[in-house]
């Protein structure tokens, strides 16, 4: 290509950047209006936000993938956000965990990230108004469920109002160097647990060590020369190491699940997930008694897991995730009969289901 050529093409991107600064700040200006037109009422929408990315999505021409075109709406709706009001979203952190990369790719970058010491904090943080939101781990497709999430949501107020899945690629890292010489390894338990195959065949004699945060262990080894931490690469670049093996976790599909925690849950969406935590009386058949409405309406369920209840000894609460919002009309109909059976029944809530 000649020099005339490339110079054509650099023109017609200049002015394709034109028009896309003039619309993206146009669409700035709507959002400010539909703000206005709310009158106080909360600027983000989970239920509308979803049907933006999914048309896009549907609708993308290419060459860019379809999660390239989500991040980059995502991150212009957070932009428009940020216009009309700061949303303030609190995380487990510190800095450079996976939440806080959860927290980005739902919210966009144009948020006040608030990290927190743990789940328990990040609860605290919307229930007494520091934060509007909360994003919070809730089960990984290796190690499973987040306890402690599944706990706290039984007594909170706080609604489920959607939903993350991040893809969760571990990376090895230590202040300089490769494998030789590594004495330790930190990482928080899920994070260890993830990659003990990989561990057990690259650095067998290696202590693990468990930690609160991957961030914990990224400090710690960026002032141990004999030790390495796992972790996020984003974590590797805010405490100064280097990545020495990248995607060392055991399962190439490993994702983590978030949830994000609101005063309320979402709207119908079109395509959407309802949580939902009951308990089983106790007689025979009491919990195949409890799933057989969202069988007879025809409901899939896309999750159950069950969990002490902290009434007494060797009674377990259920928790289980379903395909629909709690307002369509079957299952509406199928929670108000699993009520009526059901000794403790509580709408964890309604939320779209996550595209990726």
């Amino acid at each position: 290509m000649d020099d005339e050529a490339l110079k054509a093409l650099r023109v017609r991107i200049d002015a394709i950047d034109d028009a896309v600064l003039k619309l993206v700040s146009e669409r700035a200006g709507i959002a400010q209006e539909v703000g206005h037109a709310k009158g106080g009422e909360r600027i983000y929408r989970p239920e509308r936000e979803a049907q933006i990315v999914r048309r896009l999505r549907e609708n993308n021409p290419g060459p860019l993938s379809g999660d390239t075109v989500e991040r980059l709406i995502r991150e212009i709706m957070s932009a428009c956000r940020a216009v009309e009001e700061a949303t303030r979203v609190a995380y487990l952190g510190p800095a450079g965990t996976f939440s806080q990369q959860a927290v980005a790719k739902h919210f966009g970058h144009a948020v006040d990230a608030l990290a927190e010491a743990d789940i328990d904090a990040c609860f605290q943080a919307v229930e007494t108004g520091r934060a509007h939101f909360a994003v919070v781990p809730v089960e990984n497709s290796t190690e499973g469920a987040v306890g402690r999430t599944l706990d706290l949501i039984v007594a909170s107020r706080l609604k489920i109002c959607s939903e993350v899945m991040l893809p969760v690629h571990q990376s090895l890292m230590r202040k300089h160097g490769g494998l030789a010489g590594i004495q330790r390894v930190y990482g928080h338990a899920q994070s260890l647990a993830q990659c003990q195959q990989w561990l057990s065949r690259h650095l067998p004699n290696a202590e693990r060590i468990s930690v609160v945060s991957n961030s914990e262990g990224a400090r710690r080894a960026a002032a141990e020369p004999d030790a390495a931490t796992l972790g996020s690469a984003a974590a590797a670049e805010l405490y100064g190491l280097e990545v020495v093996e990248a995607r060392v976790e055991d399962e190439a599909s490993n994702t983590t699940r978030f949830l994000v925690l609101g005063q309320a849950d979402a709207a119908p969406s079109g395509r959407d997930k309802t949580s939902l935590v009951m308990g089983a009386k106790n007689q025979p058949g009491a919990v195949v008694k409890l799933l057989q409405p969202l069988a007879d309406a025809g409901i899939s369920m896309t999750k159950l897991e069950s969990r002490p209840a902290r009434s007494g000894n060797w009674e377990y609460l259920f928790f289980l995730v379903c395909d629909g919002h709690r307002l369509d009309p079957k299952l509406a109909a199928a929670l108000a009969e699993i009520e009526s059976r059901a000794a403790f029944l509580k709408i964890l809530g309604s939320y779209p289901a996550a595209s990726a």
